[in-house]
């Protein structure tokens, strides 16, 4: 559904263009001037249609300042040039009053229609700039082959989906994926991270408002949910929502609409809605800090970002793409490489940061880095930590305490147990058990 400001100073032509366009499904707002237009704030319509004879300022005034939006212009007086002054003022159309309902709807709908294929446009550059495909949902272990087709069988419903997983495994980057294979692939994703807006601003930002609903607005807003309309929207870390934000929240998965704040009138949306979260939502509601109609209509789908500790030799294979990308980006020698050194340091880290931490790391090597081989003590990570263990010395190397370590726990600890106690995931020490020659009891 699309929004129309209908900019008319005669009563009777602004009420029947309004229900013609109400007729199509589209959503109005009707005013009688230049200066009523811009308080309604003109970035909130998707088409303004407007008389060029106005009480005060000219219709054509509304061009300028409503750009990209595009302005429709009508007049009494058909002539060719004012026409062209029309267009050389940068008018998206010009229509001659009296118009026919036929002759209005055809140019509305093409209007429109420039409209949206302007704004897929502008999101798949904003696409190719955050570089896509989503490049850290790369690597070749079981735990992200799950993820992969998880995504790959999630893109097609139109179920909510709810992304788990601790800070710096890729929500937003396994959302824009679920968005990319998706029906709704041309339409805009809107990707909000709830933990970084004032809570005083939560309902405004994601439903909008109208002028005078609170002290500071100044014009009305369309908010972000609206401009998610046909599309999807990414609510990150939603567990930080409000109580009345999230009641509001509810209304539109069941309902479908959305009302401003300040307003009593009520706007339909059609959104396919991702949400994410590092926190235990189901015991937030068992807190009765998270509405549990709502948790149960979240979670409908899930998909679980496994932690980088977790993902065995794709620690290896990310850093060798961080390091061949900010070696480029930085201008340094492409022949840069990891020593075997920093390698092992690398696999032995538990990455708490998980990979948004892995590509600093690597970032700040490049930098830092004075020779073609990149050394663990470029790396800046700290040795993992070693417990001490009764008859073995403190000054092993890192293969050899491995073993001890092994040896010494294995009677008593499974596999599971040992690999968290080494911050390893179970594929990696299965590996080192085969290169070390450590067999399994």
């Amino acid at each position: 559904m699309s929004e129309i400001l209908v900019v008319e100073d005669e009563p009777v032509i602004r009420d029947s263009l309004a229900r013609l366009l109400q007729r199509q499904g589209h959503a109005t707002r009707e005013v009688g001037s230049v200066d009523e237009a811009m308080a309604e704030g003109l970035d909130n319509f998707d088409l303004i249609i407007a008389d060029i004879r106005l009480p005060g300022a000219e219709g054509t005034s509304l061009i300028q300042p409503a750009a990209p939006v595009p302005v429709l212009l009508m007049t009494s007086y058909s002539s060719v040039e004012s026409a062209v002054n029309a267009m050389k003022q940068g008018a998206a159309d010009y229509i001659a009053k009296p118009w026919s309902h036929d002759e209005m709807l055809l140019t509305v709908q093409r209007l429109l229609e420039s409209r949206r294929l302007q704004l897929q446009n502008r999101s798949l550059k904003r696409e190719i700039e955050q570089r896509y495909p989503v490049r850290n949902l790369r690597g070749s272990s079981e735990a992200m082959r799950n993820v992969v087709e998880r995504i790959r069988l999630l893109a097609d419903s139109e179920a909510p989906v709810l992304v788990q997983g601790e800070t710096g495994t890729g929500k937003e980057l396994a959302a824009r994926a679920i968005h990319a294979g998706s029906p709704r692939s041309e339409q805009p994703l809107v990707c909000v991270n709830c933990a970084s807006i004032a809570e005083s601003l939560m309902e405004s930002e994601l439903f909008g408002h109208v002028k005078g609903a609170f002290t500071g607005a100044q014009q009305s807003r369309r908010g972000l949910i609206a401009e998610a309309d046909g599309g999807s929207l990414f609510l990150d870390e939603i567990a930080e929502l409000s109580m009345e934000a999230q009641a509001k929240l509810l209304r539109v998965i069941e309902e479908g609409e959305i009302r401003r704040v300040g307003s009593d009138r009520v706007r339909r949306v059609d959104i396919r809605l991702i949400s994410a979260t590092h926190r235990d939502l189901a015991k937030r509601v068992e807190e009765g800090r998270f509405r549990r109609d709502l948790y149960y209509r979240l979670n409908v789908t899930q998909i679980e970002m496994p932690a980088l500790r977790e993902r065995g030799e794709d620690i290896l294979e990310l850093a060798e793409i961080f390091l061949a990308e900010t070696a480029a980006r930085q201008g340094r020698d492409p022949g840069l490489r990891f020593s075997a050194r920093a390698r092992r340091r690398l696999l032995d880290y538990a990455w708490p940061g998980n990979v948004r931490e892995l590509e600093n790391v690597v970032e700040r090597a490049v930098i830092l880095a004075r020779r073609s081989l990149i050394d663990e003590d470029d790396l800046g990570l700290e040795p993992p930590a070693r417990k001490r263990l009764r008859g073995i010395p403190d000054n092993l190397s890192l293969d050899e305490y491995f073993v001890a370590f092994v040896q010494a726990h294995q009677g008593r600890l499974n596999e599971t147990e040992l690999s968290k106690r080494l911050g390893i995931s179970r594929k990696s020490l299965w590996e080192r058990r085969q290169r070390l020659g450590i067999p399994r009891k």
